[in-house]
């Protein structure tokens, strides 16, 4: 069984009609950068498909560009929430075909770009060290280099959801007088 998908245009034909609740899984900071409009951040880390149930409307799922929107439709179907699609594409897919978005003042760094980014450090400092100071520390390479294989088989990334959940990746407090 795979997801239900519907193109960015579909759903938001679908939420000018009133029909669905349209839930952006990216992180806040993602969020912030540039989301559709209407659209409601849930991040996947703390998506209860328990909650999305109230109201009896189709909740429609997207993210950057479609991997973690399956992801948060996979824990719907498990939770026996069948109203739920993913917005074919995501975000990326949404701006691209010229749909409203609402653009943040700062622009933030995909997690997918995260994820590169610190396997890619972790790869060159685990060889550097290993060539300066001792063999073994090429085990830091090789166990990047696993964990890049099996989330490309299980298509879920360990390092997405800890990165998920740093500091930056996070909404600042607001405080208020």
């Amino acid at each position: 069984m795979s997801p239900f998908r519907v193109t960015p245009q579909q759903a938001l034909d679908a939420m000018r009609q009133g029909k669905v609740d349209l839930i952006d899984v990216r992180t806040p900071v993602e969020f912030d950068g540039v989301h559709a409009e209407s659209a409601r951040s849930v991040p996947l880390d703390q998506l209860d498909p328990e909650a999305l149930r109230t109201g009896g409307r189709t909740v429609y799922l997207l993210c950057k560009s479609g991997a973690r929107a399956e992801a948060a439709w996979w824990k719907c179907f498990d939770a026996k929430f069948l109203e739920a699609a993913c917005v074919d594409g995501g975000t990326d897919a949404w701006a691209a075909a010229g749909l409203p978005v609402v653009r943040g003042q700062h622009k933030a760094v995909s997690l997918e770009r995260q994820v590169r980014i610190a396997a890619g450090a972790l790869v060159l400092i685990g060889t550097l060290l290993a060539i300066l100071v001792h063999v073994l520390f090429l085990t830091l390479p090789l166990f990047v280099g696993g964990g890049l294989l099996f989330s490309g088989i299980t298509d879920t990334c360990g390092m997405a959801m800890m990165l998920a959940r740093m500091p930056w990746n996070r909404r600042k407090a607001c405080i208020t007088a």
